[in-house]
């Protein structure tokens, strides 16, 4: 596996930005592996900073608005069926299911940064019939400190960013709380401006 990871990874540093974009999209290899080994291409000269966050947001948010349009054209039960050839099991629609009902739209930002959720939540996003440029909006805002941060400690570690997961994981439930709580304080405030 790890061959093929970097075999992976070798193909898209090839095609600088555009392989970020691409590797993104596709989301074969985790996102966090693909930017961290972006950031390691930076602090190599590689690529520059800027550009490499507007690949990686734009690979992220072309990755979710796929989803998004599947739910919206082919709903739950096609998901059911082909979900699995996107690695998004019944459990995870289920859960991110369970919490778009629960808390709305304005959870489309938060999830991005919560294990299990996080790619699964464009789908009941899509089935719901959500504005899609709100879902982009939310995405777009979610997906720029996702990108810097795994750049940055691609960055931050240069040769040794395959470590990036382990290096990463402290830092990914104070992230995740901090989501929720963005998440909790939007629902409640578009509560009350719905009782006003």
């Amino acid at each position: 596996m790890q061959e093929f990871i970097l075999a992976v990874l070798d193909w898209l540093s090839s095609l600088g930005y555009i392989g970020i974009a691409i590797g993104l999209m596709l989301e074969v290899i985790p996102s966090e592996i693909v930017l961290g080994y972006g950031g390691y291409m930076i602090s190599e000269g590689t690529i520059g900073f800027t550009g490499a966050v507007v690949a990686g947001t734009i690979g992220g948010t072309i990755a979710q608005l796929f989803l998004y349009w599947l739910g919206y054209f082919g709903g739950r039960p096609m998901l059911e069926k082909y979900g699995k050839y996107l690695l998004i099991n019944k459990h995870h629609l289920e859960v991110s299911e369970k919490w778009f009902n629960q808390y709305g739209s304005g959870v489309i930002f938060s999830a991005r940064f919560i294990p299990v959720v996080r790619h699964a939540i464009s789908i009941p996003a899509g089935i719901a019939g959500m504005s899609s440029i709100k879902f982009t909006f939310y995405t777009i805002a979610a997906m720029i400190p996702w990108t810097v941060f795994f750049l940055y400690l691609g960055i931050v570690l240069g040769e040794n960013w395959s470590e990036i997961k382990d290096i990463a994981k402290p830092f990914i439930i104070p992230v995740s709380i901090i989501a929720l709580g963005g998440g909790a304080v939007y629902i409640l405030a578009a509560r009350k401006r719905k009782n006003l």
